[in-house]
């Protein structure tokens, strides 16, 4: 999964691969050491980005993280510079907002492509399964409607929104398309959504596809592992094939003409060395197909999340961003 390190001790059990232990109950205990970054809201504190942490909602113990570059604190008389809405990765049970991998990744694309970076802090499976952290993904989207947050407020081009997601967080952010799409009047005529970015994003199915047989033993993302998370996070009772996990699946979803009359651009971006590869290529053909703009890169080598560990990368990546976020 993204922001994972294998193991030093091979192994092919997933619950051993993970760190986590399966408990009665329906909860599993996640054993794994995660670092956290904390936010940093002082605009006196020196660092090249601010952030904080907001509510979301407080019954279902979620918030956002805002990072904010201090180019824009500092230049306040300049334009209102993009938002983008992420969600982190992690298999649907394992990170945060907070998780170092994923401050320190958004911090960087907020720096590099000078945007907004609304981080979401949504609920985890199995104690939460899909669909909620699509639900949490939706409500992101009315806060920020109605947030009189600052940051937000003063800095945020809200006609140039986009929705970004890493791994897990690429499926949240195309199920929060899909479902966005359908009621964009909610959220007009002020958060005005540009397009979708799915980096890495995880998919599956119940036909294993070439890419995931040439990698079965991926050091990163091995098949068992794979197929343990979305055991994990689906619903119970339904099978890979679930439109959650397989987007293709009935020749996709109907909301994607919804996304084709709004002119929303799509982002995918891998590596071939990725074992979901053959699914984001699937993905990319099915929209295309659909009449959906769609921009792909697929870069040679890497590995699943590679970009949150290879600073080079990311910078190159962030510079597709970059790229991708002009106006057309």
């Amino acid at each position: 999964m993204s922001g994972q390190k294998p193991p030093s001790n091979p192994t092919t059990d997933a619950y051993q691969y993970l760190q986590i232990v399966n408990n009665s109950d329906g909860t599993i205990t996640r054993h794994r050491k995660i670092p956290n970054t904390p936010a940093t809201p002082d605009s006196d504190d020196p660092t090249p980005v601010l952030s904080k942490d907001i509510p979301l909602n407080q019954s279902n113990k979620t918030s956002v993280r805002i990072f904010l570059p201090r180019q824009a604190l500092d230049n306040p008389s300049s334009s209102k510079i993009p938002l983008i809405v992420y969600f982190h990765g992690g298999g649907f049970i394992l990170y945060s907002a907070s998780s170092t991998v994923f401050h320190d990744f958004c911090a960087n694309i907020a720096i590099d492509v000078t945007a907004i970076i609304v981080s979401v802090d949504y609920r985890l499976a199995p104690e939460h399964r899909l669909p909620a952290a699509n639900d949490d993904a939706v409500e992101t989207l009315h806060l920020i409607k109605t947030n009189q947050d600052e940051w937000l407020t003063k800095y945020a081009d809200f006609s140039n929104t986009f929705i970004m997601g890493t791994s897990a967080g690429g499926n949240v952010a195309y199920h929060a398309g899909l479902r966005v799409a359908s009621e964009v009047e909610n959220l007009q005529p002020l958060i005005i959504i540009k397009g979708l970015i799915l980096h890495q994003p995880f998919f599956g199915g119940t036909q294993r596809t070439k890419s995931e047989l040439r990698l079965v033993s991926d050091p990163v993302l091995p098949l068992f592992v794979n197929d343990l998370v979305w055991e994990l996070s689906l619903p119970i009772g339904v099978n890979r094939d679930h439109e959650y996990c397989n987007p293709t699946v009935d020749g996709g979803s109907q909301r994607l003409e919804k996304i084709r009359l709004l002119g929303w651009r799509v982002l995918v971006i891998d590596c071939k060395g990725d074992p979901l590869i053959d699914r984001q290529i699937e993905l990319v053909k099915m929209m295309e197909e659909k009449g959906v703009v769609v921009v792909s890169q697929f870069d040679e080598g890497g590995h699943h999340g590679v970009d949150l560990q290879d600073l080079s990368r990311a910078k190159a990546l962030n510079m597709v961003l970059k790229n991708f976020m002009l106006p057309s």
